[in-house]
């Protein structure tokens, strides 16, 4: 899969990276998706939710009258769950959401979900772009260059750029990440995903030593 590289004015640099059938042009699975999003959005829960039961509350332990002889109902303390005040039957616990998943259900999950974007041609390539200093209007500048004013877009760099992310950090709707750290949900979250040159060509690289 043949893309274009595109500079910061949007205009078409003559290059072009090829981008692997085997990672790119996948059938997509619907299934390991569902999976990979459901564990990454599991480990972001604290599961950290707890309410008290009957032992835990404040109140007396004191019998409130006698068992029988009184025509009402028996009762034992001040802590029973009917009572304002008193404890919860079957609340919550804290516990973890995360599921484990192999890794090859992972990256079955990731290169589905870039099959998906391959083939509604929402990846960009842009050139490596060199900041001098953070600067959010230049990057701002950038993004109308590339028609992604206002699109949710995920910008994907081979190593950290200090000054890139500061640039991008303040503008919505749009969010940066490392190539290393991609995931699945971070795909499917972003409406247009522009790869740096330097990470792109990574992916054929890799395909090229395989």
């Amino acid at each position: 899969m043949q893309v274009d590289v595109l500079n910061t004015q949007g205009q078409k640099t003559g290059r072009t990276v090829e981008l692997p059938e085997e990672i790119f042009g996948i059938e997509p699975n619907d299934h390991v998706i569902y999976l990979a999003v459901k564990q990454f959005q599991g480990a972001q829960r604290q599961g950290n939710h707890k309410v008290k039961t009957r032992a835990e509350v404040k109140g007396s332990s004191k019998k409130l009258h006698k068992q029988k002889g009184t025509g009402g109902a028996r009762k034992g303390n001040l802590r029973n769950p009917l009572y304002k005040g008193g404890g919860t039957v079957f609340g919550p616990k804290p516990h973890a959401y995360d599921i484990k998943l192999n890794r090859k259900v992972k990256d079955l999950a990731k290169m589905s979900a870039l099959s998906y974007k391959a083939k509604e041609n929402a990846i960009v390539i842009l050139e490596d772009v060199q900041m001098d200093a953070p600067k959010t209007k230049s990057f701002t500048t950038i993004l109308s260059s590339l028609n992604l004013t206002g699109k949710k877009a995920l910008f994907i760099l081979p190593e950290y750029n200090d000054n890139f992310y500061l640039s991008l950090r303040n503008v919505p709707k749009v969010n940066g990440t490392l190539l290393s750290d991609l995931n699945t949900y971070d795909i499917l979250n972003a409406n247009v995903l522009v790869f740096s040159e330097g990470a792109a060509k990574i992916f054929a690289a890799n395909e090229a030593e395989a």
